[in-house]
């Protein structure tokens, strides 16, 4: 591992001081659970780590049921998997959380960096999309929302900025039911091969409206507009369940890996979309 500067700011401010001052020389360092890896492995050179621990502004977890979720970024995947208002109102975001890494890596790796990292198989990129989630970006010249559906840019690649942090997750209030179903080798420990959320809103005047994103099969973390787009005003029917499957997977543009085919991530997709539906269906959140 290459020589680095390390920082430890006390506060927001002097943490953003730093990465306005560094820029892109910088890594912000929040758990470690990837940036340490990719350091050791050489594939992440910063001339400076700036860490995080000591930045509270980055750190907690409230609800309010007209304003919904607020996840600080630095939240702990293992405090997100226990957290009574979490269990309570957004059940999908823990279940999607448990099934990550293992209680150890859990302990300390993030909400927010599951997130920055961008890996097209973030765990927490599916659920969160259907459930409308935002993100708050500070910097020292100011503050912006970006819909997490906007945040994504590519592999390893999002909208923020050298001189930015990811301060906090926003979810607007829960409305209906979600799941999120994941495909790996094991049931812990591996990333997702892949990973679908269904999201089902409460019943209005045009029937329930569907949201169905995937993760791991696309360049992204995406949504399924299509296939969505086939359901919403419609009654989940076998056969209409059927085809915004088989359109998922026709959306979706996976890769060949070494963990799984292109074609076999299209036919899981289809699999696990068509089982999402039907748990919604009958109203179940998982």
């Amino acid at each position: 591992m290459r020589a680095f500067d390390f920082y430890s700011p006390v506060g927001l401010p002097e943490a953003l001081g730093l990465l306005a001052e560094l820029g892109s020389e910088a890594a912000p360092l929040a758990g470690g659970s990837d940036l340490l890896l990719r350091m050791k492995a050489g594939d992440q050179t910063p001339r400076a780590v700036v860490s995080l621990r000591r930045v509270e502004e980055l750190e907690g977890i409230s609800f309010d049921a007209q304003l919904g979720l607020r996840l600080g970024a630095r939240l702990t995947l293992r405090d997100l998997t226990r957290s009574p208002l979490v269990l309570e109102h957004y059940p999908v975001l823990a279940r999607a959380a448990a099934a990550m890494a293992s209680e150890q890596v859990r302990s300390f790796a993030t909400v927010g960096g599951n997130l920055v990292n961008a890996a097209p198989s973030a765990d927490l990129a599916p659920p969160l999309l259907v459930l409308g989630a935002e993100v708050r970006l500070a910097s020292l010249s100011g503050e912006r929302q970006v819909p997490l559906e906007r945040f994504f840019l590519g592999p390893g690649s999002c909208v923020r900025k050298p001189d930015e942090l990811l301060v906090e997750i926003l979810v607007p209030p829960p409305d209906g039911s979600a799941v999120y179903l994941k495909h790996a080798p094991r049931a812990y420990m591996d990333i997702a091969v892949v990973g679908v959320a269904i999201g089902r809103g409460r019943a209005n005047g045009n029937g329930r409206s569907i949201c169905i994103a995937l993760g791991a099969v696309a360049p992204i973390p995406m949504l399924a507009r299509r296939a969505a787009g086939a359901l919403n005003g419609a009654r989940l029917r076998p056969a209409e369940v059927e085809r915004a499957a088989e359109i998922a997977a026709e959306e979706c543009s996976p890769i060949d890996d070494v963990r799984a085919s292109a074609a076999y991530r299209r036919r899981i997709v289809s699999v696990l979309v068509r089982r999402g539906l039907e748990a919604v269906s009958a109203g179940e959140t998982a």
